[in-house]
């Protein structure tokens, strides 16, 4: 006697976050902890070599934090007014920061000592960075100029006013002294070579005011942000544009690479943080904080993501460890000292350990099975004993046509196929009838569910068409005819729309053609109907009067 097959249930699939590497990746960061500032956090820099201590600028004052006590490790005070963009040299020893007097004051992060003060400047300096050579430093100002100053004799070298608006971002090379980059809120990004004391070699146009711009260490490209988009530069090609990319749904704030430079990461006033891959710039995964994001700064191990928001708020998050991952989650673990368990697949049949004879692999071998349990559901065992009303029955609680519906279609779909749709519909009383309209009317217009749905609705209506039906299931039925006849009209609008359509794209051919006689026809638009609606609209409406 053969075997009792299951009903099949389609499922569909969810559609939801595609799970990459990235996004486990980037998953593992813990819970952040978070500091409280007393003003907007203007900038981050992370220390490019351990322990990877962190320069916050926030109101008057400097701060360098240490990321895994998540204590003040250095202060600095000496500014009358606001302190901006404070930068920590390559070997982290010293730091500079600018403010709002237009000077740059240099400290020794060892003795807290004020070393040097540039001034020159008649607006406030929001950025200022060390050269890839640690004896200069550029500082960008809103007085609309770009300086390049000696760090030893604390003197002034080059200065650049090519700008008409304030210079609120800037950045340096790495590997090249002579290199920087600007950005104002005229909309333009300058590169400008030291060596070339006449004004910028390139100039591009951002299309809105920039706020942050960075050099990859090829020095090949370069990324500037503002307004809503990222536009990333070919810097060898004299500044043409590579990509232009709109994630964000405000303004993007900041820009910092991490990943060893294979993803870019962007903060913008959206209260969010989009990671790019650098090959495609496409968004491989999103951070979420509670604040609008000013600035970014991550560790070269991307084990620390640091985030400053405009409430004053630090947020302050460290990759998971493994075993941080085994304590959090000790039966994940347990599961995973299980499987890497030995685990034989094959083994000697009875024959081969019952006689003593030479071992032959091809027949004295066998697979080993494991004993699984057959688990047949309530509405099977009433199938398979020909019970279909109770069947229907099964499916038609309050939790499966509501949480699980697929459940209750592929019953329906089941008793179609065996031809005992009607005796299960057949004799039912207003509870269990108005449970089955209650679906139907919730569901006809489910494109996933529709054909199974509308065959039912039609055998309903043939059953009980000639009998005299209680108020409250004459109320049901009106109120599936409501849904039917809402969805052809949603039919017809769509139609019209794809009238309108096929005007357009016949138009559009046939002037591209005059234009040009190569030009390729392009293929008529196929109409997307949902199919409810479609096969509504060749189902009878009943009236009931």
């Amino acid at each position: 006697m053969a075997s009792f097959k299951k009903t099949q249930i389609r499922s569909l699939p969810k559609i939801g976050q595609k799970v990459t590497a990235d996004t486990l990746y980037w998953r593992k960061l813990n819970f952040p902890v978070t500091v409280k500032e007393f003003g907007p956090i203007d900038y981050i820099d992370v220390m490019p070599i351990e322990p990877y201590f962190i320069a916050v600028s926030s109101a008057a004052k400097v701060q360098i934090y240490n990321p895994i006590t998540h204590q003040v490790h250095r202060h600095f005070t000496r500014f009358k007014e606001a302190a901006y963009g404070a930068s920590i040299r390559s070997d982290g020893k010293l730091v500079i920061a600018g403010c709002d007097e237009g000077h740059v004051k240099l400290f020794d992060i060892g003795s807290k000592s004020l070393l040097r003060i540039f001034k020159g400047h008649k607006g406030p300096v929001h950025r200022c960075k060390f050269t890839a050579d640690n004896v200069h430093i550029v500082s960008f100002s809103d007085d609309k100029s770009v300086a390049l100053w000696d760090l030893p004799s604390e003197t002034e070298i080059i200065k650049f006013s090519e700008h008409s608006d304030y210079v609120r971002a800037g950045c340096v090379s790495s590997i090249s002294s002579d290199l920087f980059l600007s950005g104002s809120f005229d909309h333009t990004v300058k590169l400008y070579d030291a060596r070339s004391p006449t004004g910028s070699t390139i100039s591009v146009d951002h299309g809105s005011p920039v706020e942050s711009v960075l050099m990859y260490p090829s020095n090949s490209i370069f990324v500037s942000v503002g307004g809503t988009e990222l536009r990333v530069w070919d810097m060898l090609a004299g500044g043409r544009l590579l990509a232009r990319v709109s994630q964000h749904h405000k303004t993007i704030t900041c820009l910092h690479l991490a990943s060893d430079g294979k993803r870019l990461v962007t903060g913008g006033l959206d209260r969010h943080a989009k990671i790019y891959d650098v090959q495609s710039y496409q968004v491989v995964h999103t951070l979420d904080f509670p604040s609008p994001v000013l600035s970014l700064g991550i560790t070269p191990d991307d084990f620390t993501v640091v985030a400053g928001m405009a409430n004053g708020l630090i947020s302050m998050q460290h990759r998971q460890t493994q075993a941080e991952a085994r304590a959090l989650n000790p039966k994940q673990s347990l599961k995973v000292q299980k499987k890497s368990q030995t685990a034989y697949r094959f083994r000697l049949n009875a024959d081969f350990r019952s006689v003593n004879r030479t071992f032959n692999p091809a027949t004295d071998v066998e697979v080993a099975t494991k004993t699984e349990t057959n688990f047949v559901s309530r509405y099977d065992m009433f199938l398979r004993k020909f019970q279909y009303s109770k069947a229907l029955d099964t499916v038609l609680t309050p939790y499966i046509r509501k949480k699980k519906p697929a459940i209750t279609v592929g019953v329906m779909h089941e008793l179609i196929r065996r031809n005992g749709l009607k005796s299960a519909l057949a004799g039912r009383d207003d509870s269990s009838l108005s449970s089955i309209l209650t679906f139907l009317a919730r569901n006809i217009n489910d494109p996933s569910h529709a054909n199974i749905i509308i065959q039912v609705a039609n055998t309903l209506l043939e059953i009980y068409e000639s009998s005299s039906l209680t108020p409250q299931s004459e109320k049901l039925f009106l109120q599936l005819q409501e849904h039917v006849n809402r969805e052809v009209e949603y039919v017809k609008h769509l139609m019209e729309i794809e009238g309108m359509l096929h005007i357009l794209l016949a138009s559009t051919t046939t002037q591209a053609r005059r234009g040009s006689p190569n030009v390729v026809q392009a293929s008529p638009v196929k109409p997307m109907l949902p199919s409810a609606a479609a096969a509504a609209n060749a189902t009878m409406i009943y009236n009931v009067g």
